[in-house]
Formats: structure tokens, sequence, C-alpha cells
């Protein structure tokens, strides 16, 4: 029975200096996987190098899913549509354009939550590549400068399954760490990816 269940595992994070060739420093997260091994390719792992500055955190979440990709992309994809796959989204009201890059959303979440509303704009759709990127520019919530890369690949050996990485960096919130805010962060992408695959894996299912 729990056989069935996703696997899922979070990347810890190694923040490194990068060389003071700039006029502001900052650093940049890498990737190890943990837990479950995952081979992320260099092609894929380049979307998740986020500059991170000195009062930011980052990290990532790996998600393997049953599924093709087109199937799983058929449902990140959707930009105007989050909360059929994010339980703590509970609406969402495109403000501006038309789910082309720059269109900006209105996200209202659940009650229980540290957070009432969130206006994000979409940075990234590449249909070809499988890579979806937002940023969150406005709203009444912690998560300041926050900016999510989620990517799609195929799994290898996995008889057509997908692998979802989902990275972040977001500004450390007055009062937290930035383990903290990590634990927050990745506890909610790991059920919003556990939930992408159910419903992903019942669809394939159904076809």
């Amino acid at each position: 029975m729990h056989s069935d269940l996703p696997k899922s595992s979070l990347l810890f994070q190694r923040i490194t200096e990068t060389p003071s060739t700039t006029a502001a420093s900052a650093a940049v997260c890498k990737q190890q996987a943990y837990g479950h091994p995952t081979q992320i390719p260099d092609h894929v792992a380049r979307y998740h190098n986020h500059a991170v500055g000195p009062n930011q955190s980052c990290s990532a979440v790996t998600q393997q899913i049953s599924a093709p990709v087109s199937t799983v992309w058929a449902v990140v994809r959707r930009f105007d549509n989050p909360q059929a796959y994010k339980h703590f989204v509970k609406s969402c009201h495109v403000i501006l354009g038309d789910g082309d890059v720059g269109t900006l959303r209105e996200i209202r979440v659940i009650s229980g939550l540290p957070a009432v509303n969130s206006t994000e704009r979409l940075e990234i759709l590449d249909d070809e590549r499988h890579v979806i990127s937002f940023s969150v520019v406005g709203g009444d919530h912690r998560l300041a400068n926050y900016r999510s890369v989620t990517t799609l690949h195929p799994a290898a050996n996995s008889g057509g399954g997908t692998v979802v990485v989902e990275s972040y960096v977001v500004d450390v919130p007055q009062g937290n760490t930035k383990e903290e805010t990590c634990v927050f962060v990745d506890t909610i992408v790991k059920c919003n990816l556990q939930s992408l695959a159910q419903i992903a894996q019942n669809s394939a299912r159904r076809n």
C-alpha cells in the first residue's frame, strides 16, 4: 500500500560566496541530492542556480512522479490555476496578461498561514524545456523577494516517469533564521509536489 506513495527528497544546499569581481557579493545555491538519489542533468540544474543575498535562504525539493512529462507539465504550466495542486491556495485571479511571460496573478491563501494574499509575476514559461518560474512582487505575506523555478525532466529507467525539481530563493523574515525559513517553505513545496504527483498519476491511469 505504502509503495504507491510518491517519493520526495529535500535537496540540501551549500551556499558559497562568488568571487568578488562584482560590486556586490552574492552567493550561488548549489544542490546536493539527499535521501533518494536523483540525477539532475546539467541542462536542468543550471535553472536552479540562484544568486543569494546575505539575508536570503535558498533550497529545493525534488519529486519523482509515475506519469509522463507531458501529463505533469499540463498541470504545472497553468499559471492561472495553481490551486489545481497547491492546496494552500484558496483562489487565483489573473490581473494582467494572458498567460505569457509578464502575466500577473493574485493568489489568496487558506486561513491558518502567515499570509493573506500574494501578487506574483510569471518570469519563465518554456513549453519545450518544461521550465516555469515566478516571482512574488507584492501582497500581504512574509515571503519577500520570493522567486521559484520548477523544471520537469524524464526520470532515468523509470518507464516514462518524471522528475520535478522546484527551487527557490527568498528573504529571511525578521525574527527568523535561514534554517527556519527553509523548513517552512520546504514543507509547503513538498506538500504541493506530493499533491501534483497524485493528480498526475491519477490522470495517467485514466488515460
